[in-house]
């Protein structure tokens, strides 16, 4: 059933069919349970799983009356079976939820050392199958799993990247979207778009041969503005985002795609495109520099060396009185500078 289905619903239909019925929740659930592979995928999959089979207890337990019956003298009805499992589930979500905070602290204590050596975040985002994890690979060099298939990626994966002026870079492949996201995996897949959240430029990747590539296109839309709303991501977000049409090479080339202004048309698998997209990336984090004058002393070698590596050196004058550089740098890298020793 391509939509969601009640409990009730599922159990009328099951009697009706005499078959097992699978809602458009039940089967996204059933992949992801297939596809993760880090413990904090599988504990995002279970928590989500818990979450949509807990409604449906009424349906599975509906022939069982009790599991035991009341204490001491007094009898009574004692706990049903279905009393016994919505504790059993309940307990077993606060321990997930509680090793779920645990794996956000560890991120989050990863970003801040990234922060303290703060290469730019490029975030790839976009509908599940749009070939994310293949422009992955293409930037990277790297092997990440990329298949023609839903769900491929449901881990956040990320790797370093050299742009054309020589900055470091990191680039992060995220899981995958799709219309009318259950609201049990939106909560539970919280923390692997917290990466989409701390990222320099969003890369939103197209399926340009898509049938269906604007509607695509408008439900990606639709996920990041709620993040926004609830304050996960910045409002900003529309601005640090490049619109990236992949899959050229099914449409007969880059040149051969329409794309709107401020659009990169490229094709991961033949890298058609892919030099243009590094040169827009560059230029793009490169315009979110900050321009600083410093004179620097004759002897002072390790911050001159500090800024060739970490910023952009416009121009250069030495004179016996010091060294006095223009330079462009991140924010981030111009506070790190301002607090060096």
């Amino acid at each position: 059933m391509d939509t969601a289905v009640t409990p009730v619903q599922q159990r009328n239909l099951e009697r009706a069919w005499g078959c097992k019925v699978i809602d458009r929740t039940g089967l996204i659930l059933d992949i992801f349970g297939e596809r993760a592979a880090t413990r904090e995928g599988t504990l995002q999959v279970e928590l989500a799983h818990l979450e949509y089979q807990r409604s449906r207890l009424v349906r599975s337990w509906t022939h069982l009356e009790r599991q035991r019956g009341g204490f001491g003298f007094l009898g009574g009805p004692g706990e049903t079976q279905i009393e016994a499992d919505r504790r059993l589930i309940g307990d077993r979500l606060a321990k997930i939820r509680k090793e779920l905070e645990q794996v956000r602290r560890t991120r989050g204590l990863h970003r801040s050392a990234r922060r303290r050596v703060p290469f730019p975040v490029i975030a790839l985002v976009g509908y599940t199958n749009a070939g994310k994890s293949t422009l992955f690979n293409s930037l990277t060099g790297a092997d990440v799993v990329a298949r023609d298939q839903l769900f491929a990626t449901l881990d956040p994966t990320m790797r370093g990247i050299q742009l054309p002026s020589g900055r470091r870079a990191i680039l992060s492949d995220t899981v995958g979207f799709i219309s009318d996201l259950p609201t049990e995996l939106v909560a539970a897949f919280r923390a692997t778009l917290e990466e989409v959240a701390e990222a320099s430029v969003i890369l939103h990747v197209r399926d340009a041969a898509h049938p269906d590539s604007a509607a695509q296109r408008a439900d990606v839309v639709a996920v990041l503005e709620s993040l926004a709303a609830d304050g996960t991501l910045a409002t900003d977000w529309p601005e640090r985002t490049i619109e990236v049409l992949n899959k050229a090479d099914l449409l007969g080339g880059v040149d051969a795609v329409q794309a709107r202004p401020g659009a990169v048309v490229v094709s991961a698998i033949t890298r058609e495109g892919v030099p243009g997209l590094m040169g827009v990336l560059d230029a793009r984090i490169m315009a979110g520099m900050e321009t600083a004058d410093y004179t620097l002393r004759p002897d002072d070698g390790a911050a001159l060396a500090w800024l060739y590596e970490n910023g952009d050196v416009v121009t250069r004058a030495d004179s016996d009185d010091g060294i006095r550089v223009t330079v462009r740098l991140l924010p981030a890298d111009r506070a790190r500078f301002a607090r060096r020793p």
